[in-house]
This record gives C-alpha cells, sequence and structure tokens, in this order.
C-alpha cells in the first residue's frame, strides 16, 4: 500500500464521521487496518503471483459498524488496483439496505466518487420471450412445453392471464422494469416460473427481444459500476460458470461475503444434485412425445432428423432404468416404516457407499444421461445456428420457441447426469465424505424416491471455485467463530490457514444485559417432562407488558408450548406458521407502540436477521440449547466421519454447532448501544455438562444468573 492511499481511506473515514456526526469506534478502525493489510497482499500489474492469500476473515460484533469499514476501505482500494468490488449477502434484505440506503449515504458523506449496480439472476426477470409465447399459447397458437421443475406447480390459465396480461401492458407504458422485486403485487411461484428463464433456456443476443431484455439491460449496467452487489447463490452460480459469466471475472474482482457464516452451507446447497425417480421418468415420457409432435419441423432443419430418430430409444433406454432403480430402492426401505417417526423416511448410505446393486445401475444411467445431455446439446447448438441464419426460410418464432424447449429438456438431463454420475463414484469412502440418501415421498399416499447427493464440506468446492482465483475475499459476519476459535468456520469453508482472521468486539455493553439458567428439575431429553416445565415457568418469566421473543428447536415443542400456555397469554402471542415472517414483525411491533406486550414464538429463522431494538424485545427465552436434528444426513456423514478417524463428533462438531446457533440466538437482545434485558436458557445441562463451561465462555460477557429462581 503507498502512503496515499492510506491517506486517502483515512480522510475517507474521518469525512464520512465527521458529516455524520458519528463517533470513530475502535471496533471499526481495527476492521479497517486488517482489511487494508489484507488487499494489500494483492500484487499490482506486472507484480508476479501474491505471497499470501489476500483472503481476512473478520468477525464483527453487533454494532461495530462493519458496512462502513468494509465500504471507506475496500472501495479505494478496489478502484486503485483495477479491480471491481462485488459485495455478496445472504439475505434480500441486507441487500436492499446496502444498495439503497447504506451506499448512498456513504457515497454523499465519504467524498468517495463510484458507481455501483444490483445484480440478480435471471430468475428475477421476466422473459419477454416466455411471456409472448404464453399468451399466443392461450390465442390457441403453438406455445412451450409445460416442463417445470418438480416442485412448480403449473397455474390455471384464469389465474395466470390476467397476470400475464398486465406485465405485458405496464412494459408496454414503460411502468415497469421486469424486475419481481419491482411488481406491485406479490406474483404465485407457479404464475412467475413459466415466464422466466434460465442460462440453458436463453437465446442470449440472438433473442429478438435482446433489446428490450430486462435481465440484459440490468447485466449491461454492471460492466461499467466500481460495486456490483449480489447475494451469496447467484456469487456461487456465477463461480461455478467459471466466474464472469453474470459478474466480473474472479481475478479481476475483490468478493466482500457479508453474513459470510453462511457461506459454507450455501456452498454445499448451490453443489448438491438430486433425482426423483418417477417425476423424472414421467418427464422424459412428455419429453419423447414433444418431439415426436416437433418432428417435422425440426426434421427440417439439417443434422438433426439422425438425432430425432435416436432420442425416443434413447429415452426409453433412460426410463426403463429408471423403472429398474425405483424397484431396486424400494427394496432399501423393505425394513422403514413409512409411518414412523419421519415425516418422510430415509436411508442414508454409510461413509457415502453406494450398494453394489446401485452403483452398477447408477454407472448405466450416468453413461445413458450423458448419451441425452449430448444429444439435446447438439440439438440446441443446431437451432442457435438457425437463429443467426437469415436465409433459412424457417420461421425464427418457432425456431426460438424449440431452443427455448429443448433448453429446458438439456438443463433437466444435466442435473439428473450429476446426481447419477455423483452416485457412480460412490463405490468407496471418500475423504473428506460425500453424502447420498434416498427419502421416501409419501404425499398425495402413493410413494417416490428422491436420490441426493452433497459433500458434507465446502471445502474442495470454495478452494477451486473461490479461494485460488479470486484477487481477494473478505469474509465478515457477527457470528464466525464458535467457541472463540475459527477453527470450526476453517473446517466448513477451506478457507486458507495463511489467510488473516480477526475477532472484533462489539461495543455494546453486554454487563448491562443478563444471560440467566434457571433451576428446571429436568433436562431436555425428558422431552415431555421439559416441555410442561417450560409450559410451567413461561408464564411468570415474562413480564405481561414487555415485547419477548421464545425461540424453539422443535416445531413440536413450540407447538405444545403454546397451546399450553394459550389459555393464560393468547391475547399477547405470535407464533411462527400462523403469518409470514413479515406479518409477525409486523403486528409485534404494532403491539408494542400501542403499550401492550407482545411475545413471538418462533424456530431457528428467527435466532439470527431479526432486529427489534429497544421496547421491541427486552427478553429471549431460549428453550434449550440449539444442537443440530440428529437425523440430517449432512450431519449424520460429518460425524461418521469424525468416528472414523477417532475423534469425537458431539464434541468436535455439535458442541461448536450449538454453542455458535447459541450466540446468534442471544444476540436478538441487544440491538442498540442503549439496549438492556435478560437472555433465559431453559436447559441446565450448560451447568451441568462437561462442556456447559466452554459454551458459557463463548457467549458474549452477560451478567450471568445461573441456577437462580
Amino acid at each position: 500500500m503507498t502512503d496515499e492511499l492510506k491517506d486517502r481511506i483515512r480522510d475517507t473515514y474521518t469525512a464520512l464521521m465527521d458529516s455524520k456526526q458519528l463517533t470513530p469506534r475502535w471496533g471499526q478502525r481495527q476492521m479497517i487496518a486488517e482489511i487494508a493489510n489484507t488487499l494489500g497482499r494483492i500484487p499490482g500489474p506486472g507484480e508476479g503471483p501474491a505471497k499470501e492469500p489476500a483472503v481476512c476473515v473478520i468477525e464483527a460484533g453487533t454494532g461495530t459498524g462493519k458496512t462502513i469499514a468494509y465500504a471507506v476501505t475496500a472501495i479505494p482500494m478496489a478502484q486503485a488496483l483495477g479491480k471491481r468490488l462485488v459485495v455478496a449477502t445472504a439475505t434480500i434484505a441486507l441487500q436492499e439496505q446496502f444498495i439503497y440506503k447504506d451506499l448512498p449515504d456513504i457515497q454523499h458523506h465519504s467524498g468517495l466518487d463510484f458507481t455501483y449496480a444490483l445484480a440478480k439472476g435471471r430468475r428475477r426477470y421476466i422473459c419477454l420471450s416466455k411471456l409472448d409465447r404464453l399468451l399466443a399459447e392461450g390465442q390457441g397458437e403453438t406455445g412451450m412445453l409445460a416442463l417445470y421443475p418438480d416442485e412448480v406447480g403449473a397455474a390455471s390459465a384464469a389465474e395466470a392471464t390476467p397476470v400475464y396480461h398486465g406485465m405485458i401492458d405496464a412494459l408496454g407504458r414503460g411502468q415497469w422494469d421486469g424486475d419481481r422485486d419491482n411488481w406491485p403485487d406479490a406474483i404465485a411461484e407457479e404464475v412467475w416460473y413459466p415466464v422466466t428463464t434460465d442460462h440453458a433456456q436463453c437465446t442470449g443476443r440472438r433473442c429478438p427481444n435482446i433489446s428490450q431484455c430486462s435481465f440484459f439491460k440490468a447485466r449491461d449496467e454492471l460492466q461499467n459500476a466500481d460495486i456490483i452487489v449480489t447475494n451469496h447463490d447467484l456469487t456461487l452460480a456465477d463461480l461455478a460458470l467459471g466466474g464472469g459469466a453474470i459478474l466480473s471475472p474472479p481475478e479481476d474482482s475483490i468478493y466482500i461475503f457479508d453474513e459470510g457464516h453462511h457461506l459454507p452451507d450455501k456452498a454445499l446447497s448451490h453443489f448438491s444434485s438430486f433425482c426423483r425417480l418417477h417425476t423424472t421418468a414421467a418427464w422424459l415420457q412428455d419429453s419423447k412425445k414433444a418431439l415426436a409432435q416437433g418432428a417435422a419441423f425440426l426434421g427440417s432443419l439439417d443434422s438433426l432428423e439422425r438425432l430425432l430418430q435416436k432420442l425416443p430409444a434413447d429415452m426409453d433406454e433412460t426410463i426403463n432404468s429408471l423403472q429398474t432403480a425405483e424397484q431396486l430402492v424400494a427394496q432399501l426401505f423393505e425394513d422403514v416404516d413409512p409411518a414412523g417417526s419421519r415425516d418422510e423416511p430415509q436411508v442414508r448410505f454409510e461413509h457415502g457407499v453406494v450398494p453394489d446393486k446401485l452403483l452398477s445401475l447408477s454407472a448405466s444411467l450416468s453413461s445413458q444421461f450423458q448419451t441425452l445431455a449430448g444429444s439435446l446439446g447438439r440439438m440446441e447448438a443446431v437451432l442457435e445456428d438457425a437463429l443467426d441464419d437469415d436465409f433459412s426460410g424457417l420461421d425464427k418464432s418457432e425456431i426460438e420457441t424449440w431452443h427455448i424447449n429443448l433448453g429446458g429438456m438439456l438443463g433437466r438431463a444435466e442435473a439428473a447426469l450429476s446426481l447419477w454420475e455423483a452416485y457412480a463414484a460412490g463405490g468407496e469412502r471418500a475423504t473428506p465424505p460425500i453424502a447420498r440418501w434416498i427419502t421416501m415421498l409419501t404425499g398425495g399416499g402413493q410413494y417416490g424416491f428422491d436420490l441426493r447427493c452433497s459433500p458434507v464440506l465446502a471445502e474442495d468446492i470454495l478452494q477451486e471455485n473461490l479461494w485460488k482465483h479470486a484477487a481477494g475475499v473478505i469474509i465478515t459476519s457477527a457470528t464466525i467463530t464458535a467457541l472463540n476459535s475459527f477453527e470450526r468456520f476453517i473446517l466448513h469453508s477451506g478457507s486458507p490457514r495463511e489467510a488473516n482472521y480477526k475477532q472484533v468486539v462489539s461495543p455494546f455493553d453486554y454487563a448491562n444485559a443478563v444471560f440467566s439458567v434457571p433451576p428446571l428439575d429436568c433436562e431436555p431429553g425428558d422431552a415431555q417432562a421439559h416441555t410442561e416445565a417450560i409450559i410451567d415457568c413461561l408464564p411468570d418469566l415474562l413480564n405481561p407488558s414487555e415485547g419477548a421473543l421464545v425461540l424453539f428447536s422443535s416445531r413440536r415443542q413450540m407447538l405444545d408450548v403454546y397451546e399450553g400456555v394459550a389459555g393464560s397469554m393468547a391475547d399477547r402471542l405470535l407464533m411462527q406458521g400462523d403469518y409470514s415472517k413479515q406479518e409477525i414483525l409486523r403486528r409485534h411491533r404494532e403491539r408494542i407502540d400501542q403499550g401492550s406486550g407482545s411475545v413471538i414464538f418462533g424456530l431457528a429463522s428467527f435466532a439470527e436477521g431479526v432486529d427489534l431494538p429497544g421496547d421491541y424485545c427486552r427478553h429471549v427465552v431460549i428453550a434449550k440449547i440449539p444442537f443440530a436434528v440428529p437425523d440430517s444426513p449432512l450431519e449424520a456423514a460429518l460425524a461418521e466421519w469424525f468416528e472414523s478417524q477417532g475423534k469425537n463428533p458431539f464434541m468436535e462438531i455439535s458442541v461448536p454447532d450449538a454453542a455458535l446457533r447459541l450466540v446468534q440466538a442471544s444476540g436478538r437482545l441487544l440491538r442498540t448501544e442503549t439496549d438492556t434485558g435478560r437472555v433465559t436458557l431453559l436447559d441446565k445441562r450448560v451447568m451441568t455438562k462437561r462442556y456447559g463451561q466452554a459454551i458459557l465462555d463463548s457467549l458474549p460477557p452477560f451478567t450471568l444468573e445461573l441456577g437462580k429462581a
């Protein structure tokens, strides 16, 4: 770093603090120094490769002001280095706050000169080609195939058509930009999904609607922006495509992952694969019929006739293999009671090793889907060439419709291929392991089977796609460490050990708040007794005139406690599931504003990302230490691997995970520097078990009241 750049960062921070009449915070200064030192590792032009990774992981306690800290440092450094700054958040709420509130505010008060743009995936924007075709279909013209993913149903014409006409009208009048988030009304998923597209279906610059395309208009704005604001999912999707498909190339980018503790789980979710046997076979049957209906038109294109003749037999062979797989998988569930404790019974393969019979069939299905994907890909390429040929004499609209249809088929074939390739490679243990499991689906009185596969750690994924390619990476969140150590994050993310790791303490005065553990006579292991104990003590714990949040690890326990206390507290209870999360928070705030008490009953989604400052939350009650669900396939596979290494998975995985979740849940109490209140944990194991002290030591420095009535 040059002295000039150091001065610029210092002057920017001072100007921002003075202009907003804010007091500089020690935590912010620590963050600024850490980020500056890290990004200073990025080599300038002609300097050769970096000697150390330009990666830092910063846990910045609530109230640090981390947005200002990373903005005033990373923006001028990215500009000086000629890099694009990509800020990725885990939630839409934080993303919108950053681009619509924080960045304009920083720009106004800091003196920094920069441009910024919001990046969203294709599915957030209307596809005009699909919209036109669906409306034409309603008028009797040939439309698109209804090839939706299994989890998205088809909307009725009566429900969808008026919405589609309204969209066309709003686009024509310039009253809407095609962004789902800017449509004035809520749109049902089954109405929205058919009028969006993905990478496989999009014809890109060949599309006749390209000049009006909402997605490409938004993407063009990214090309000249100094800062791109997006989310974790889109960032990972871009990296999976090699980088630069939507965002800037990794080597030209400095990434900031806000709420970065979510990154490993987001990576696992993004790179997992699944195949639903029965519906995949049904989809292939539908695709075969559709191709037969379109054979006359498609066969008129050079080189497609031979592929069209071959595809039906390939599809039939694949369908037969899927049906065989269904019979084989059903045998695995012969000893599983569908009416057991699980809503959806599961079979998980120990150490991820697939049984020999299924392994052999998986290899066949992998080969068959490889053949299908190859044929569909070649057909799609022919259609793309035909779109470029102005002298083919063919109906361009018909070509584009079939390009969309074939793109949908190709995308689904590739998704199935990913699963069967992963199962075909499951003949022996991997290090780290791959979790493979099958879920029996029992909805509608019929059985089906959903095969899934996922790495249990994101180490290799993020190493291959992020750590070794990005110019620089900043990970920050209020909760990253577990038991006061970054080891859990390093294990799950594979972040380089040579990276900079820093804990920045919150400026809040936790001594003004109490963390208490009352002396209950039972432990959560006795679920019925524990639930009855909560029902007995909760009305006395909660001040009827205050705002409170009660957090449960189990939906069953939440429902039972609600039923048990509703008689005395019904007028002030709001329970997750009765309304949307936003509506619950709105009603809660409204009650408090009116001077009444209000209590929210919530699960894990209310334990983080919920901001209820001041009187909105004076008491957080946590039913029990938030250990992970023991039958999660990923958790079980990871624990199994640790056991095989002679390690104690409970102490090395479960306890750190629970400690992290407890800190997150406790963090709902103090949201501003003047907040006070109480956190109550209704779980005496934190006092009686050998791991309890380590969990207590990892909490913020509350005033402790242990074992007091």
